[in-house]
C-alpha cells in the first residue's frame, strides 16, 4: 500500500499540466495589469492559468481580479450549491464597488450575480490529469542517543467535478527505539460525494482502513454513507456536516485474548473544515464521531488535521495531527492512538 501510494504521487507530480485550447482568456487586475492566458480553474481563493511563455501552471489571486473576458465554456459553482455551465464574463459596475458575473448558458439563457458568490469554477476542456489536485508530505528523524528512528508520509489526491467529487487519502507512521517494539500506524480513506437537487445538500459514501500496533489492530475496515450539507462554501472556506450509518469490522492481533474480530453498526457524525489563504496557509480538519448501535454506550472517535504554511515555490512546511479513540476497547488493548508530525511537503495540480 505504501509503495503504490508513493508511486501514484510521483506519477502525478511528474505529469505535465493539462493542455488547453487556445489561450484566449483575458484577466484584468485591479492594479491595471492585463493577462492573456488559458484558465484551468478557480478554487481556494486563486485562479489557475497557463501561459504560452511560462512552463507549468501559475495562480492569480481571485480577490484582485477586476474583469474577466473569455469565449470558452466553464462549469461554475455558487456559494448556495447551484451549478451552471456556460460562457463567463466578469466586469465591475460603474459608480459602484460591485463586480458582476454573467453566465451565458449554451441555450442562450443568462444568469447574473455578484462575484463574491462564486465558490469555484473550472474549464470544461481540462483533462482528467488537469482536474487532479493534492499533496504529498513526508518527514524523518533519527537520534543516536536512544537509537530512535521515526518517519511519516501522507498523501491526499482529490478529483472535483461540478456535481460530484472523489478523494483518496493515505497516512503512514513508523517509530522504532532501541530496546522497544517498533510502532506502526497506516490509514487510508476513499470518499465520494454527489450534490442533490437541493442546493448545498449531498449524499456521500466512504471506505477506510486502519492498522495500528499501539491498539493491536491488524485491520479495521469501515464502510458507510450518509446525507450531508455544506454549512459554508466560498472561494476560501468549505465547511460541511454529514450524518449516516457505518459498518465496522476490526481484526485484532494474536495477543488479544478476549476478541479476535469485532463487528459493529453505528451512527456516523462527520464534520470537515477546509480553509485557504492565498499564498499563505491551508488548514484541513476532519472529526468523525461514531456512537455504536450494536454495542450501546460504546463510542469511536477519529480525527485528522493538517496545516500547511507556504515557504517558497511549491514547497510548504506542514504540521499534522491524527488520532482515534475507542471508549470500550477489548481487555488488554489501548483505547487510543494519536500523534503529531511535521515536515516539508510538495503540492501539485490546482493547489
Amino acid at each position: 500500500m505504501l509503495l503504490s501510494t508513493v508511486l501514484l504521487g510521483a506519477t502525478l507530480i511528474m505529469t505535465p499540466p493539462a493542455m488547453l485550447g487556445p489561450k484566449n482568456d483575458v484577466l484584468y487586475m485591479k492594479n491595471g495589469d492585463k493577462l492573456t492566458c488559458g484558465i484551468k480553474s478557480m478554487d481556494a481563493g486563486a485562479i489557475y492559468v497557463v501561459l504560452d511563455y511560462v512552463d507549468g501552471t501559475i495562480s492569480v489571486e481571485w480577490s484582485r481580479l477586476a474583469r474577466l473576458e473569455s469565449p470558452n465554456l466553464f462549469l461554475v459553482q455558487l456559494d448556495d450549491g447551484a451549478v451552471y455551465t456556460g460562457n463567463i464574463s466578469i466586469h465591475p459596475v460603474e459608480g459602484s464597488d460591485s463586480v458582476l458575473v454573467e453566465i451565458t448558458e449554451p441555450g442562450g439563457h443568462r444568469v447574473t450575480f455578484d462575484k463574491s458568490r462564486i465558490a469555484a469554477f473550472s474549464s470544461t476542456s481540462a483533462s482528467f490529469w488537469g482536474r487532479l489536485n493534492g499533496n504529498i508530505s513526508s518527514g524523518i528523524s533519527y537520534a543516536k542517543g536512544n537509537q530512535t528512528t521515526t518517519y511519516n508520509i501522507s498523501s491526499n489526491v482529490n478529483y472535483p467535478r461540478p456535481r460530484w467529487s472523489a478523494g483518496l487519502g493515505f497516512n503512514s507512521n513508523f517509530s522504532n527505539s532501541s530496546g522497544a517494539t517498533a510502532s506502526t500506524r497506516n490509514q487510508f480513506n476513499l470518499t465520494a460525494g454527489h450534490l442533490m437537487r437541493w442546493n448545498n445538500w449531498f449524499y456521500t459514501g466512504f471506505a477506510s482502513g486502519l492498522q495500528s500496533t499501539e491498539q493491536q489492530i491488524t485491520l479495521q475496515t469501515n464502510l458507510g454513507g450518509g446525507i450531508g450539507k455544506y454549512v459554508k462554501k466560498t472561494s476560501n472556506v468549505r465547511m460541511s456536516v454529514v450524518g449516516g450509518l457505518v459498518w465496522q469490522e476490526t481484526n485484532y492481533g494474536a495477543g488479544v485474548s478476549t476478541a479476535s474480530t469485532e463487528d459493529m453498526l453505528g451512527v456516523m457524525l462527520l464534520g470537515t473544515v477546509n480553509y485557504v489563504k492565498f499564498k499563505k496557509t491551508t488548514l484541513t480538519l476532519t472529526v468523525n464521531a461514531i456512537p455504536s448501535l450494536s454495542d450501546p454506550g460504546r463510542f469511536y472517535f477519529n480525527t485528522n488535521a493538517s496545516y500547511f504554511l507556504k515557504l517558497f515555490g511549491q514547497i510548504n512546511w506542514n504540521l499534522s495531527f491524527y488520532g482515534n479513540w475507542d471508549t470500550q476497547p477489548p481487555s488488554g488493548t489501548s483505547g487510543n492512538d494519536y500523534g503529531i508530525n511535521s515536515g516539508l511537503s510538495f503540492t501539485f495540480g490546482n493547489q
